[in-house]
């Protein structure tokens, strides 16, 4: 009866200190039984802590943008800064900047067959670091030289011992946060860093992140890779590059396309054969450096993903009922006859993906005339193409875990394009091994007078340690 009785006791203490640490710490602690019938189960829970004990797992909110533009073969030059602040939403602050530019330089036979040349790619990083930067009173220390590539990407890892982990579910707005502030200064270093880069032809993908979160999260395998399929399938005016990285255990995959032109019938089967070769010859080789590290060969091997760019699927509508519905701003009525949109709900390209819904005019052509009005229409300028304006710019995106809070265009005149941008939000799941970075359990138990069981205990000697909320438990039982 005794020993029933002291059983009950101890239960009811470890049931109250758990009490106690739930509403002193939002976090869950694992491996903790909560009192059971077998009392020697119950002991062994305190005396050998299980592995899971030793291991803390919070979720922290990312904010991704995604934006995508044609520029149709002009260089970052001029007043363009105005239009960058726009077109990456800086009002609202994203953790990672994933941009994507076509025709950074004119598709000429000259561009296309010759040489690779990184001035525009440069140019371009400057510009976004620029803007990047600035805006929150931090400039930019770190110009870059050359776009960077899975070949001379570098990425300076930051020892577990100062990496902070951090367990909010909000991101931490650093523009208002003078701690963080004072960290990029002492450093001397820019608030945003160029992750990745990589140009083909006119293609060119540019992936930015906070520097707060490199001490945060294990960032590992940073890899790009580029396939052309352009002219006669092979040749760089057309295809994608993409961008492979892990952030703390998930894998991410960014893939900027500009696929085939054309609003003739049958002009999207061809983007449809893009898009399949551009799954099937897209890979992220192994590399030394990736160590005992398994990160996805392919794009389908990603935990999220995200496809942007020019993809250029147009109406199946005549010219002038596309104009009457975009007077009308019907874009409900406009979408169901979207190439992409179908394709997406038959199943014929993209099974599976997602796209948001597009609640703004259609992106391409705009007339070099006049930029406040699409290309063509009646009556139609001399010499000026007739395009029947659509939805050629878009962002789609794969996997579980991710949030779209907004989808938008930008009303930048620089090209025929209005560029393109979605904010994501997705949850990133952290595991601190490191058993004091933890929520710990205390190791003393506060009373106010002697329970009974201390009373039995002999008299501790002078300078001995304060009895322990685990030893009290082993003797009495």
């Amino acid at each position: 009866m005794e020993r029933k009785r002291r059983s009950w006791r101890v239960r009811r203490i470890h049931r109250w200190f758990l009490r106690k640490q739930k509403r002193a710490d939002p976090f869950q602690l694992t491996g903790i039984s909560d009192g059971g019938e077998d009392e020697d189960d119950f002991t062994d829970d305190f005396s050998s802590p299980s592995p899971a004990v030793n291991r803390c797992i919070g979720n922290n909110e990312l904010r991704i943008f995604v934006g995508t533009w044609n520029v149709a073969g002009r260089s970052p030059v001029g007043s363009l800064d105005v239009d960058l602040d726009e077109w990456l939403n800086l009002r609202d602050a994203a953790d990672i900047y994933v941009l994507g530019l076509q025709e950074i330089v004119p598709l000429k036979a000259a561009t296309v067959i010759g040489a690779e040349d990184p001035t525009e790619a440069t140019n371009w990083n400057l510009l976004i670091g620029k803007t990047l930067n600035n805006k929150y009173g931090c400039p930019w220390l770190t110009p870059l030289v050359h776009p960077i590539t899975n070949e001379n990407y570098h990425y300076d890892r930051v020892p577990d011992s100062e990496r902070q982990p951090n367990y909010s579910n909000q991101t931490a707005n650093l523009a208002n946060n003078q701690h963080g502030i004072r960290f990029e200064h002492r450093n001397q270093l820019s608030r945003y860093k160029l992750m990745a880069s990589k140009k083909m032809v006119g293609v060119f993908i540019s992936v930015w992140m906070r520097r707060e979160l490199l001490k945060r999260y294990e960032i590992s395998g940073v890899k790009v890779c580029s396939v052309a399929c352009g002219i006669m399938g092979y040749l760089g005016n057309k295809g994608s590059v993409a961008v492979s990285m892990s952030i703390g255990g998930i894998s991410f995959c960014f893939i900027a396309a500009h696929l085939a032109s054309g609003e003739k019938k049958g002009d999207e089967g061809r983007r449809n054969h893009q898009v399949s070769e551009i799954f099937r010859r897209t890979c992220f080789p192994r590399l030394p450096e990736d160590g005992d590290k398994l990160h996805p060969l392919t794009i389908l091997g990603h935990d999220r993903i995200f496809w942007f760019g020019d993809l250029n699927y147009r109406l199946y509508l005549e010219d002038n009922l596309a104009r009457q519905l975009i007077q009308e701003q019907d874009w409900r009525a406009l979408q169901k006859f979207d190439q992409l949109r179908r394709e997406l709900e038959h199943g014929g390209v993209f099974q599976g993906w997602r796209e948001g819904n597009i609640e703004f005019a259609p992106t391409y052509k705009y007339s070099s005339y006049n930029c406040n009005r699409y290309s063509g229409g009646i009556p139609s300028r001399a010499g000026e193409k007739q395009r029947t304006p659509a939805w050629c710019d878009r962002i789609l995106w794969y996997g579980k875990g991710v949030r779209q809070l907004s989808y938008f265009r930008s009303e930048s005149k620089f090209s025929d394009h209005r560029p393109v941008s979605a904010l994501f939000s997705t949850q990133i799941e952290v595991v601190q091994s490191a058993i004091s970075s933890c929520p710990t359990v205390p190791t003393t138990l506060l009373t106010k007078t002697p329970s009974k069981m201390q009373r039995h205990q002999p008299e501790m000697a002078s300078g001995e340690a304060t009895p322990t909320l685990l030893s009290l438990i082993v003797q009495d039982m």
